[in-house]
């Protein structure tokens, strides 16, 4: 149980550092990529735990690495998803705008 609080803290402050890292943060909250982090970290080591790496003979680096990785991937992959398509989206509502 230790490792998944550890793996939680972990991609959650990851979440935190891709936010901050992003030029478009601005777009979308703070709490975005750091739950979406902590999601995908704290899903993907219940199903590394429930197929049982956690107590096999070099494998035990995969619940406490794997998921930790795994869960900053997805952090990125929606700040860059959503960064692009919030900005794409307002501008074309902001032209709507100017124009009327």
């Amino acid at each position: 149980m230790l490792s998944l609080i550890v793996v939680a803290m972990v991609t959650v402050a990851a979440g935190f550092v891709v936010w901050a890292n992003d030029k478009r943060h601005a777009k979308y909250g703070i709490s975005v990529p750091a739950g979406i982090a902590a999601s995908v970290g704290m899903l993907s080591w219940i199903i590394f735990i429930a197929a049982g790496f956690a107590y096999q003979p070099g494998l035990t680096w995969i619940p406490w690495v794997l998921p930790v990785v795994l869960g900053t991937a997805a952090a990125v992959a929606a700040v860059l998803y959503l960064g692009r398509r919030r900005t794409r989206l307002d501008t074309a509502r902001l032209t709507a705008i100017l124009k009327l």
